[in-house]
């Protein structure tokens, strides 16, 4: 089942980090860039703004958010920008050159997210963000924050998921699931050759992700993409601490979906059974 579809081994994963970690929201390096704004920013900006997968987004990419593109350029975790690998009303991602012409990801949030207050949702009740004002601003910012953060906790706990590299403001960069074809297939958009074998890798990461104390909040068949042989849960934007006050309601969600996908691949699953499954271990967000 590991070899078959990539379940990450947790014996020599580092295991998660504290369930009370702080996680800083403050201004960053780009909000200082943007307000200098010297020449070689500016010139940047400029040549960003003439090429041809950002023309079309001059209206959203504020000042602040080309400061932060241009901050991580100079840190050398992107050297050279591509094309759009998907849009969406949140965020939009793209496809760039890291450092020694590897692929990676970099995924631009809108300040000015139409789903505001659903992110707002998600935020609230979760500790690493006690005190967040209700700025839009504020709001975005703490959510990158939180989905980079999640990443690296998800990875400790031993699930595959995109390496994240970076952050800075409104921006994430990570790891690019997919090759010289285009992304990663999500699984509602394969042939599922195996079922039993995904269904049982997808319940274990579910469970390790619960264990480690977080709820992925959002995961279906879309939110999980198929790779090298390899499962790749993506999209951990949204996902809460197990001390959320909506986390059972959130997890129940996720099994609930997971469930019925298999159901559709011909697996005689329940969104019970499986949410005992998942849930057997209990939550020791900081064991060592």
């Amino acid at each position: 089942m590991a070899d078959e579809y990539g379940l990450v081994d947790t014996d020599s994963a580092e295991i998660t980090g504290d369930e009370w970690e702080e996680i800083d929201v403050s201004d960053t390096e780009a909000d200082r860039i943007a307000r200098k704004r010297d020449r070689e920013f500016s010139q940047f900006r400029e040549r960003l703004t003439d090429a041809d997968q950002f023309k079309v987004e001059q209206s959203v990419f504020d000042d602040a958010t080309f400061a932060a593109l241009y901050k991580l350029v100079q840190d050398g975790h992107v050297d050279a920008f591509g094309g759009p690998i998907s849009t969406g009303k949140e965020a939009n991602v793209y496809q760039a050159l890291g450092p020694d012409e590897t692929d990676v990801a970099v995924k631009v949030y809108r300040i000015n997210a139409s789903n505001f207050r659903q992110m707002r949702d998600y935020l609230e009740g979760d500790p690493r963000f006690e005190g967040l004002g209700g700025k839009k601003k504020d709001v975005v910012l703490a959510w990158v924050k939180k989905e980079y953060a999640n990443l690296k906790r998800a990875k400790r706990a031993g699930v595959r998921v995109p390496e994240p590299i970076a952050t800075e403001r409104n921006v994430l960069v990570m790891e690019y699931i997919g090759d010289e074809t285009g992304r990663a297939k999500r699984l509602g958009e394969v042939h599922v050759e195996n079922p039993q074998t995904a269904f049982e890798v997808m319940r274990e990461y579910m469970r390790r992700l619960y264990a480690a104390g977080i709820v992925h909040g959002d995961l279906s068949e879309y939110n999980v993409v198929f790779h090298d042989g390899q499962l790749v849960v993506i999209d951990l934007g949204q996902a809460v601490t197990v001390h959320h006050p909506n986390s059972r309601d959130f997890l129940e969600r996720d099994c609930t979906n997971v469930a019925s996908f298999f159901r559709r691949q011909g697996l005689d699953v329940s969104d019970d059974d499986l949410l005992a499954f998942v849930t057997d271990p209990e939550p020791d967000p900081s064991r060592e």
